[in-house]
């Protein structure tokens, strides 16, 4: 997934692309310190994603956001943009979001609320693209919840995020039966040290339970069961 970075700030800019380049299936394809610049490498780059700040030299993000999404640019390869930036006026952010933007990161923040951002884009993007031509309410409510993490999410053990915590959770909620965290594992491309750490997340949530099967020989295999929303039974249907 190709992400532009663009911010007039050298050193955060740098910071931002440390970040992206670090997470898996993302690559920054190019960097941009000004609004001209950003608008010539998205039609030169055609970026996935833009990492868009607000304050830029020559105009202002915003004006790159509705340039890129003007009517003379349908049919361009699409983009998404989410945007990272210090301004905390609610015009710009009804702007932003009127824009299409996907989030708003307001600065300062952790690093990590950044990776957990991309790594929701990365799954909604998966599900979408796995969805076919129709989707579901279910779907449409995933989608739009990926990218919208709810105050829950702050609950998450250190070390966990919230993407792969729903990565993880549908997976299991989806699935006809038990699975072991190998199960997991295999369908999501997690390792399975990563995928049992997620799952016992879920079981101490109250979203999945711990069952234990016993074989003829050997230790028990540890089977999880989606539960639902701290419901203590699994959901009808």
């Amino acid at each position: 997934m190709g992400v532009l970075v663009v911010d007039d700030d050298v050193r955060v800019a740098r910071n931002h692309r440390e970040l992206v380049q670090s997470l898996p299936g993302f690559t920054v394809v190019g960097v941009a310190h000004t609004a001209a610049d950003a608008l010539t490498e998205m039609a030169r780059l055609r970026p996935d994603l833009v990492l868009l700040d607000l304050y830029l030299p020559d105009d202002t993000g915003i004006s790159v956001l509705r340039r890129q999404r003007s009517p003379e640019n349908a049919g361009h390869h699409p983009v998404d943009f989410l945007v990272i930036t210090a301004v905390r006026d609610i015009d710009q952010v009804r702007a932003a979001l009127h824009g299409g933007a996907v989030h708003y990161l307001l600065k300062p923040f952790p690093l990590t609320a950044l990776r957990d951002q991309l790594e929701r884009f990365a799954v909604a993007r998966q599900r979408m693209a796995g969805a076919g031509q129709a989707a579901s309410q279910r779907d449409v409510d995933r989608l739009f919840g990926l990218m919208r993490p709810s105050t829950a999410t702050q609950s998450l053990p250190k070390g966990l995020t919230a993407a792969t915590s729903e990565l993880i959770a549908g997976t299991l909620r989806e699935a006809d039966g038990d699975l072991s965290a190998v199960d997991v594992s295999e369908r999501t491309g997690v390792s399975r040290v990563t995928a049992r750490r997620y799952l016992e997340h879920l079981c101490a949530d109250g979203r999945a339970e711990l069952r234990m099967r016993y074989g003829s020989a050997g230790r028990p295999e540890h089977r999880y069961t989606w539960l639902g929303p701290n419901t203590g039974r699994p959901q009808a249907g």
